[in-house]
């Protein structure tokens, strides 16, 4: 179903959604605090290829964007939580559908791109 701002302009849902989740790292730090809150490290440890700088600079667009939140737990030693906003947690139907598209896939054998 598409939206429109005028005549000449058509908005489509998925497509703005692409562009606030779509990217190949946004997607993977949602999956991956879809199962729980996180530190840091942590996501770090997870999202295999991600570096560091890479992290932080995502972190800092999903939290720009009101999905992902910054929590300080404690300052000695420093430990910050990062965790899906009510926003972001509504992004996990999405991110089931995801994972029981890829497992069925995966199983199926069409996978022969890879």
């Amino acid at each position: 179903m598409m939206n429109t701002v005028n005549k000449n302009q058509e908005i489509c849902p998925i497509v703005e959604t692409i562009k606030v989740i779509g990217g190949k790292w946004e997607l993977t730090i949602i999956r991956y605090l879809s199962d729980r809150p996180m530190r840091f490290n942590e996501l770090l440890r997870n999202a295999h290829g991600i570096s560091s700088r890479t992290l932080s600079r995502i972190l800092k667009i999903l939290m720009e964007k009101g999905l992902v939140k910054r929590e300080l737990i404690s300052l000695q030693p420093v430990v910050v939580l990062y965790s899906l906003t009510e926003s972001g947690s509504e992004i996990r139907p999405v991110i089931d559908a995801l994972r029981k598209w890829g497992e069925k896939y995966i199983t199926s054998g069409e996978n022969t791109i890879y």
